[in-house]
């Protein structure tokens, strides 16, 4: 499971630094003052996408370094070394132990699993929803950047037509 998070990284920084190159190839070619709308909003789709992958790949570190770490076995395995959170020893004096933990990559976490039922999550509370929201934010603006050019493309039309 690990070999997989980490073969994620490795598509999820390939993308990020692509989004970024194309967003600041496309500002620094035009400049920010002279951009059309629609290329505009393309642009910070591009951006706001890179940052949502960036955010998303932050949380999917703290996975990887977790299931890495919980996956090395040996003395001082158990329970699990990642889940030894601030204050496990004095859950453990009251009788809560550390059952367990489970992965889920969307969203992102790794949670560990107590005796009484209980669980907590070692990824940042953050990281999801800012990756929902930057990508809700790109892809609002990917649509837009398609509406504006086809409301441009249908009024250069009737401006043909009518001449």
């Amino acid at each position: 499971m690990w070999f997989l998070s980490l073969l994620f990284l490795v598509i999820a920084a390939v993308t990020v630094f692509g989004l970024v190159g194309y967003g600041c190839s496309v500002l620094a070619r035009r400049g920010v003052r002279r951009i059309e709308p629609p290329v505009l909003l393309r642009t910070l789709a591009a951006l706001s996408g890179a940052v949502a992958v960036a955010v998303y790949t932050w949380g999917l570190l703290h996975v990887a370094g977790s299931l890495t770490v919980a996956d090395d076995g040996g003395t001082d395995s158990a329970p699990v070394q990642p889940c030894r959170t601030a204050g496990w020893l004095e859950r453990r004096e009251r009788g809560i132990e550390i059952s367990g933990y489970s992965v889920s990559f969307v969203p992102v976490r790794f949670v560990c699993e107590t005796s009484d039922g209980g669980s907590y999550d070692l990824v940042p509370g953050y990281v999801n929803p800012a990756a929902l929201g930057f990508a809700l934010a790109g892809a609002g603006c990917a649509l837009s950047a398609g509406y504006v050019t086809e409301l441009r493309a249908r009024s250069e039309a009737r401006a043909r037509q009518a001449a």
